[in-house]
């Protein structure tokens, strides 16, 4: 139960639950961006820049892990193009020529997709996140665990 372990470690820091709750949703937010292998640098970055606990926001960018991601990924990409009124048809590849540019131009019609629904995605469930870690922290300091 490393997940709870670390839930319990957010609502145990000793700062307020607003900035606890800002930070860990940041952190969501972060983790549910499209800058796929940078979402630890730009959580710390974003934790020195804006003053925020470093721990709540790099737990918040790791919701998004090797379990999550496809399944995330993938409802963001459908809802950004549904939001755009576009089909989502995955061309053929030919296998017999890749390269990076011929599999980049082969998706190249889902990147707007893409960046539109994890956008949507990691604000719905950053806001969400906030609600509860916000609220786990008062309900924490109330019972003084």
């Amino acid at each position: 139960m490393v997940f709870i372990d670390r839930i319990k470690d957010i609502v145990k820091l000793k700062e307020s639950p607003h900035r606890v709750a800002l930070a860990f949703s940041t952190g969501v937010f972060i983790g549910m961006s499209p800058m796929l292998g940078l979402h630890t640098l730009i959580g710390v970055s974003a934790a020195w820049l804006f003053r925020l606990n470093t721990f709540a926001i790099i737990a918040g960018v790791y919701v998004m892990n090797l379990w999550t991601v496809v399944p995330i990924y993938a409802f963001s990409t459908w809802l950004g193009a549904q939001c755009l009124g576009k089909k989502l048809l995955i061309s053929d590849i030919d296998w017999s020529n890749v390269t990076f540019s011929n599999v980049l131009s082969s998706f190249e019609h889902l990147l707007l997709p893409f960046i539109l629904g994890t956008f949507l995605v990691g604000s719905l469930i950053s806001v969400i996140s906030y609600i509860i870690i916000y609220r786990a922290i008062k309900k924490a300091n109330i019972l003084n665990l």
